[in-house]
């Protein structure tokens, strides 16, 4: 490891600790040349992943394109942005550990549904209409209704999805 400062190539390592969530290993090093110290990070290289496309194309598997969707699904939610970068965490984990060259973009979608409708079912009611393409807004609605007759949540959320699903109602009559 070179030093970051003299450019010397021998270094040796004062400590090494892995960081929180053991992505990653930190290790503080000092240059035996000119005695500064520095930080390096050790991080997994893992395979390349390919996504592929429901038209057939491929592209490389890009977490930060799970990590907007989840961020958009949870907007103006009562979720910290630790807890969404720990589920797009999860969520990348599960897939690069079942997964080793390729995967199928609608199956990466049923991952993520499935872990936000225990996670927020608000976030989940919006990723899936985003995800599922609704055309209409009974498409919306009958994924509203499932959601309400087969939730076992606390009373509140399920206050807010009936209330949510009331005003669509509503919303839809009018229109009408």
């Amino acid at each position: 490891m070179k030093c970051p400062y003299c450019n010397h190539e021998e270094t040796k390592v004062i400590d090494s600790r892995e960081t929180n969530d053991l992505s990653e290993i930190r290790r503080r090093r000092e240059c035996l040349s000119c005695t500064k110290r520095f930080t390096t990070y050790e991080v997994i290289d893992f395979p390349e992943l390919f996504v592929i496309k429901s038209d057939g194309s491929r592209e490389l598997f890009d977490r930060s394109k799970i990590f907007r969707g989840v961020v958009k699904a949870c907007d103006k939610r009562p979720i910290t942005p630790e807890a969404v970068e720990n589920f797009v965490r999860d969520v990348e984990t599960k897939i690069r550990t079942r997964y080793d060259r390729e995967i199928k973009s609608k199956l990466i979608g049923q991952i993520i549904s499935k872990k936000l409708y225990k996670f927020d079912v608000v976030a989940y009611i919006r990723f899936v209409s985003v995800y599922q393409k609704f055309s209409d807004i009974n498409s919306f609605m009958a994924i509203v209704r499932k959601v309400v007759e087969d939730d076992t949540r606390d009373a509140s959320t399920k206050e807010q999805i009936s209330k949510l699903l009331q005003t669509a109602s509503e919303l839809i009559t009018s229109q009408s």
